[in-house]
């Protein structure tokens, strides 16, 4: 059995009495079909021929009771497959779908730089859709498909072996016509997923920036880009659909030629008086038990293609591997005091071949103030991201109260960490609950208090709910001062001993950058504080000022100790002044 069939198979395992019950009221279904041929076939072959009328009237009424109570039988039997097994079919994809969210949350950094966010989300949701479908209706449709054909293949011998052996010189050139096609609808269909997918990606970009396209009026270009998008799904549909509409004109061809070849061999037999009439009549009845479960196997080919498929995508993602992960003897982090030490660092990303920096050689002390400045690209943040292990270093190591990072556990070594990114995002929900997310279990009070303690208390009362105030998604009900000042708020009620602190004011006002600043110096207070400056006049109190370049640490030291020595960071002092 091939790894991915035993993946599949595993999701079975916690429904397996729900699943052998269906495969059970499956069976009854199927055998049931298979029993009102016989007696129409009793009554027309014996009933009529041997017995009086009265006494053939009377057998009939209770061969009608009989089938009455198979027909209530068959019911039970098929609102349990539909109803039962199609939960079953949910339970499974929602397993999968959790399985899949949780992954995702361990990929790292690195993955997501090189992924679509609504790509993502199709695997997720489109992916997964017809999985149900055909983690029901798969083995169930298997069963009774095999149940019907045996069943009416062993009846109609017995009726005629010459007319059988007809009917079965077809069935398997229908079946050879349907496995050629089946490798077109595989490509046919994945086609089709991802040009989903594609049209997902497109409209998540286009809604997450529907401002900027707004503030450019560039409406009309992306309309022309989504319909360019989506004029490429109608070409991928229309080519499954010529591929689908030869597969069930073949599978209607086939069973029109099963029916006339039954018909003329029959008449032919009658002729020759070979066969009874009543048997051609019973033998007609079983046709359809034979033909409908072989276009129901031919029809499951379509359905095991358009979740097989789904299923392939999703294991795909399944397939990628965390890059960054606990280490086998991991420890948790206790009692920190914050000492953090860059020992050789280098790093480059994993799609290029030159190094964001090397030889990063820092040590700094608990509760340090310490500002990164430099020009862009020089890897500011990505050297903050290797702190929490966003990234992993390429060589060297970073040592945490002289723990090297890779050995700490990441639940622990994030917990200690609080980062205020420019940035800032907001959660679709109230300004409680985005608060709360710097500590699940705090108090309304604990989480009032850090608010106060973001200059952020005051804003929130006069919202028209106060901290129950909905601020929609990603806070656009708020202005970026107040964003920002609930991020700290988050950060306050998470305490962490070490900060980063990202370009946290680059992108507010004046007046909001004050008072925001005030709150994060409030913060950074007795806390180890990494600052990424944009504009250095508000690193001037800084202990320790970092410049980097593409070479390194090129300088470092106080403002004071940096301009005297008239370099890099002069420079940039004196050009932002300028400004």
């Amino acid at each position: 059995m091939s790894p991915k069939a035993k993946k599949f198979i595993s999701y079975y395992k916690p429904y397996k009495g729900l699943f052998f019950a269906d495969m059970f009221f499956a069976i009854m279904a199927a055998a049931i079909t298979l029993v009102y041929p016989m007696i129409v076939r009793y009554i027309t072959n014996t009933v009529l021929v041997q017995y009086e009328m009265n006494e053939a009237l009377q057998i009939i009424i209770k061969l009608t009771l009989v089938m009455i109570g198979l027909i209530i039988v068959e019911f039970i039997c098929k609102f349990f497959i539909n109803y039962q097994g199609h939960v079953m079919g949910a339970k499974m994809e929602h397993d999968m779908r959790n399985e899949i969210f949780g992954h995702y949350q361990k990929l790292s950094f690195n993955f997501y730089d090189n992924q679509k966010i609504g790509q993502l989300m199709s695997r997720v949701t489109n992916d997964l859709f017809d999985l149900t479908e055909l983690c029901h209706h798969g083995p169930e449709d298997i069963v009774i498909s095999l149940i019907k054909f045996i069943g009416a293949f062993v009846i109609l011998l017995f009726i005629n072996v010459p007319l059988t052996l007809i009917v079965f010189s077809i069935i398997p050139v229908m079946f050879i016509f349907a496995y050629k096609l089946k490798s077109k609808m595989h490509l046919a269909f994945k086609r089709n997923r991802e040009r989903v997918a594609d049209i997902n990606a497109q409209i998540e970009d286009n809604l997450s920036g529907i401002r900027v396209v707004k503030s450019f009026a560039n409406e009309d270009v992306e309309l022309v880009k989504f319909h360019e998008s989506n004029g490429h799904f109608v070409e991928s549909k229309r080519n499954s659909y010529f591929i689908m509409s030869v597969f069930h004109s073949g599978l209607g061809a086939f069973t029109t030629l099963i029916n006339v070849a039954v018909i003329i061999g029959g008449g032919v037999f009658i002729v020759k008086d070979i066969i009874q009439l009543s048997d051609l009549l019973t033998y007609l009845l079983y046709i359809n038990n034979l033909v409908d479960p072989v276009k129901q196997l031919i029809n499951f080919t379509e359905q095991f293609q358009n979740g097989i498929t789904g299923f392939d995508r999703y294991l795909e993602i399944l397939a990628v591997e965390p890059d960054i992960v606990d280490s086998k003897d991991a420890v948790t982090l206790t009692d920190v005091k914050g000492e953090i030490e860059f020992q050789d660092v280098a790093y480059q990303y994993n799609d290029t071949v030159a190094e964001v920096f090397r030889d990063i050689n820092l040590r700094v002390r608990p509760g340090e103030y310490v500002a990164l400045v430099g020009p862009s690209g020089v890897g500011k943040t990505t050297m903050c991201s290797l702190i929490p292990r966003f990234y992993e270093v390429t060589s060297g190591r970073i040592c945490i109260d002289g723990t090297d990072i890779r050995d700490i556990s990441l639940y622990s070594l994030r917990k200690n960490i609080g980062i205020v990114q420019q940035d800032v995002y907001l959660f679709a929900g109230t300004v409680m609950d985005n608060i709360r997310y710097g500590k699940m279990d705090a108090t309304d009070e604990e989480i009032i208090e850090a608010a106060k303690n973001a200059n952020a208390h005051e804003f929130i009362m006069e919202l028209p709910d106060g901290y129950n105030t909905y601020i929609g998604q990603r806070g656009v009900k708020l202005s970026g001062g107040q964003k920002q000042r609930l991020s700290i708020a988050r950060v306050f009620l998470k305490n962490p001993p070490i900060l980063i602190f990202d370009e946290a004011t680059s992108a507010l006002d004046n007046e909001s950058e004050k008072v925001v600043q005030e709150s994060l110096e409030k913060l950074a207070k007795n806390r180890t504080t990494f600052v990424i400056a944009h504009r250095l006049s508000t690193i001037r109190n800084a202990e320790n000022i970092i410049v980097l370049t593409e070479d390194g640490i090129s300088e470092k030291g106080t403002h004071e100790e940096l301009l005297e020595l008239n370099g890099i960071y002069a420079e940039l002092y004196n050009m932002t002044n300028r400004k």
